[in-house]
């Protein structure tokens, strides 16, 4: 027995001391001499869409019910964009949402999860809750996944395998050839999550079909969210592509009611709008090619991002970088002698924050 701060007896979890604290991205400290910037969230900068807009005006009416827990109408829409059966289709309180529900269905305490770091904060994290335990693959001096590591990092305990492409908070995606070659060694029994949160970004040849992965492997499930390039990161609303009988799982695994009426009905408008937030992405992925030429012009050793955001591999000046980008109003998000990942922002966000960095570089 134990007691907390006010000195009542309690009993918690033995797990919970393993569980690190997420660390959201903060918002930038109000300015009264120049307008501040978020760039430490990967949000989408542009608001939503007036028709999406409309829609979640007419759905807040109906507030005070509760949502389809079957979140019915957003499962058959996506089965038909996605060309999968319904059934194949769980949905949750956005993409790490369905992760959790995943680890959930899948570990038992002293069980594994195979992945890249660093990668998402969050994985960690749901790895912990499970009383499972995070088996952390180094990336490569690109910083990308090195995937005959992980392969090889595949033990007797392993229950999931999380392949995050693009990456986050680095970047590069995996091929589709590294990733075929992958699940198609890993064994059948291992589940193989493709974390694709930003694949809406990605603009290379050979870039991964996690969708013909899985359809081609039962043991291959596909997470994807519609936070980021939709712009719904504040109604938490993500789905996973999986065989029947895990996505099953996924479904009795999930938060009762967790996915609202406004967050299904927008997600339906989203997708029925996709070609206004298509001309928003190729407005985003242009400004992601400018920033980045203009940050390796200055001589920063910038990875490839085929994401929303770049990614300042600064070490031990990690902090020091955040420093300066906050005195000129910028919030970034920093990872402590590891790098800075800064998302990709409205024009005068990246122009300044470009400032910022030939700034630092010139001063060491």
């Amino acid at each position: 027995m134990t007691l907390d701060d006010d000195g009542t007896p309690v009993r918690l979890r033995d797990a919970l001391a393993r569980v690190p604290a997420y660390k959201a991205g903060r918002p930038p400290a109000p300015r009264g001499d120049l307008t501040a910037y978020k760039m430490s969230s990967n949000e989408n900068p542009y608001p939503p869409l007036p028709s999406v807009l409309d829609v979640v005006h007419e759905a807040a009416t109906e507030m005070n019910r509760y949502p389809d827990m079957a979140v019915t109408d957003l499962t058959v829409r996506l089965a038909e964009a996605l060309a999968v059966a319904p059934e194949c289709i769980a949905t949750g309180t956005g993409s790490v949402g369905v992760l959790g529900q995943i680890i959930a269905a899948t570990c038992d305490p002293g069980d594994e999860v195979v992945h890249a770091w660093r990668s998402f904060e969050a994985y960690p994290i749901v790895v912990a809750l499970a009383g499972a335990e995070s088996v952390m693959v180094g990336l490569d001096e690109q910083h990308r996944h090195r995937l005959d590591a992980m392969h090889a990092a595949i033990g007797d305990r392993t229950k999931v395998v999380i392949v995050c492409t693009p990456n986050n908070p680095t970047g590069p995606g995996v091929t589709h050839t590294e990733l075929q070659r992958f699940v198609e060694r890993v064994p059948d029994h291992v589940l193989v999550v493709i974390d694709e949160a930003y694949v809406e970004f990605v603009t290379t040849q050979d870039a991964p079909d996690a969708l013909a992965l899985h359809r081609a492997h039962p043991n291959v499930v596909v997470l994807r969210t519609f936070s980021k390039a939709y712009g719904l990161a504040g109604l938490r609303i993500g789905y996973a592509v999986a065989s029947s009988v895990v996505a099953e799982a996924l479904r009795k695994t999930a938060v009762p009611f967790g996915v609202s009426t406004v967050a299904q009905r927008a997600a339906i408008a989203s997708l029925d709008a996709f070609n206004e937030l298509e001309v928003r992405i190729k407005d985003l992925v242009a400004e992601r090619a400018r920033v980045l030429a203009a940050l390796r012009e200055q001589g920063w050793p910038i990875p490839d991002s085929q994401a929303n955001f770049v990614w300042f591999p600064l070490g031990a000046k990690a902090l020091a970088f955040a420093a300066a980008c906050s005195e000129a109003g910028l919030s970034v998000r920093p990872f402590d002698g590891d790098g800075v990942r800064v998302t990709i922002a409205e024009t005068e966000a990246n122009d300044r924050m470009i400032a910022v960095a030939a700034r630092f570089r010139r001063d060491g």
